[in-house]
């Protein structure tokens, strides 16, 4: 088994849980165990230390309540299932993460955070209760005011307090399934920040950088700022468009690997100038966007994780405090410039607090970059980690494969309460991923 960066490998016994009942049975009897949705975590944290509980069947969506927007699942609901469903009614998620093919159980688990956290929060924010399948098998509901503490371990717990079976949380209203994005055009590293914190009032907001510019223009970024078109602003612009248009399916999907030799500082550079010039000349005036492409770009790429060869790639996503964001970012991008070591897919977003014992956000910017799997990637990421720790920062450990434990204890100060709650819980025998056992969880 793997996860989406389709690295590390590794064996795993496989259950299918299909129905809550089997879930609770697995648990009773098993150990080493850990939940599975979709697979999109990036490394091992879904890969169960002796067994991995596959629970993508509990996909059902059990009540809508169109009042309060109340909307209830089972944890293996799919996101783009809940898409399809509510867009076209007016509805949306509170939040979404960069893919609509996750779970809502894993979506928890994460505690993702999308353009608007800066905001909004994270998912776990908008999260009203969840069923979770304790240790012994036995389920319980959690909430704020019921079994607090299991809650807000279980939000960003990356499913070592047990498996979630069902959930409710509330969608927003929207008028129409298009947003009115503007874009502004960055020099360097600094204008992007300030560019990032002058839109903070701006519900979605998202910087692409081309990570091998170097000196004056090191950092050099487009900022994309976004809010739900109103059916004014529809009508003016696009007076024939459809309001609620559906969901854009893949048009191309990698059929097989590409070369490790493909994605090189040559070809990334090139990809960089003309997406940069590209989003520049955009810049002039606001425009209508479809909301998939918009939230969800590489989704119109069907397995998109190909591009890096069958070696898999690493995802190194970091958030550091605002207060030395800009020297910290910019030695970690001038270390990926040194390098040679070009991603075109850099992106960096502004964050506010987290919600659960172990969720990733913090205020401050977080800073995302794709690697191809390569022998010399790993003592340089090890490098960036120390500059991330040593400014007070941390990694997201859905996107993780490789950190150290080092790195991970000195990022989360929470991490005793965690593990205090699940040995009390008995979950420290029973829960356990490849993720849990690397870094001591």
């Amino acid at each position: 088994m793997e996860g989406w960066g389709r690295y590390p490998r590794l064996v795993s016994e496989v259950h299918d849980c299909a129905t809550p009942a089997a879930v609770t049975e697995a648990t009773r009897h098993l150990s080493g165990v850990i939940a599975r949705g979709n697979g999109r975590s990036y490394g091992d944290a879904a890969l169960g230390d002796a067994a991995t509980l596959m629970c993508r069947g509990l996909g059902r969506m059990k009540s809508f309540d169109p009042e309060t927007r109340l909307l209830t699942v089972e944890g293996g609901a799919m996101l783009s299932d809940i898409l399809d469903a509510f867009v076209p009614r007016g509805y949306f998620p509170p939040v979404v993460p960069g893919t609509k093919f996750v779970t809502v159980g894993g979506m928890i688990a994460s505690d993702v955070h999308g353009k608007n956290h800066h905001r909004d929060g994270g998912f776990g924010a908008h999260v009203a209760n969840f069923k979770l399948v304790l240790p012994d098998g036995g389920v319980l509901t959690c909430s704020r005011d019921e079994n607090s503490e299991l809650f807000f371990a279980t939000i960003g717990g990356m499913g070592l307090t047990g498996v979630i079976i069902e959930a409710s949380f509330h969608l927003n209203r929207i008028e129409t399934g298009w947003i009115s994005q503007e874009t502004v055009v960055a020099r360097d590293l600094g204008e992007a920040l300030a560019a990032l914190q002058a839109v903070n009032d701006t519900s979605y907001s998202v910087a692409w950088i081309d990570c091998l510019s170097r000196g004056a223009s090191l950092g050099r970024s487009l900022i994309f700022a976004g809010e739900h078109a109103t059916r004014e602003q529809l009508t003016a612009r696009l007076p024939a468009a459809d309001a609620f248009p559906p969901q854009k399916k893949a048009k191309l999907a990698l059929p097989l690997d590409f070369p490790a030799w493909a994605l090189n500082r040559a070809s990334v550079s090139l990809f960089n100038e003309a997406y940069f010039r590209a989003g520049a000349r955009k810049s002039a005036a606001p425009s209508l966007v479809h909301w998939n492409p918009y939230f969800f770009p590489l989704d119109g790429i069907g397995q998109w994780n190909r591009l890096y060869g069958k070696s898999g790639f690493l995802q190194h996503q970091c958030v550091v405090p605002d207060n030395n964001a800009l020297s910290v970012l910019g030695e970690i991008l001038q270390r990926f410039a040194d390098s040679g070591k070009g991603s075109f897919l850099a992106v960096l977003k502004k964050l506010g607090s987290g919600t659960g014992l172990l969720s990733f956000p913090a205020p401050g910017y977080t800073l995302a970059l794709d690697l191809p799997v390569t022998d010399d990637v790993f003592p340089l990421l090890e490098e960036i980690d120390r500059t991330v720790v040593d400014a007070g920062g941390r990694l997201y450990l859905a996107k993780d494969a490789r950190q150290s434990r080092q790195t991970f204890e000195a990022g989360y100060p929470q991490l005793p309460e965690f593990r205090d709650l699940r040995r009390s819980i008995g979950a420290g025998h029973r829960f356990g991923s490849r993720l849990a056992t690397r870094l001591g969880i």
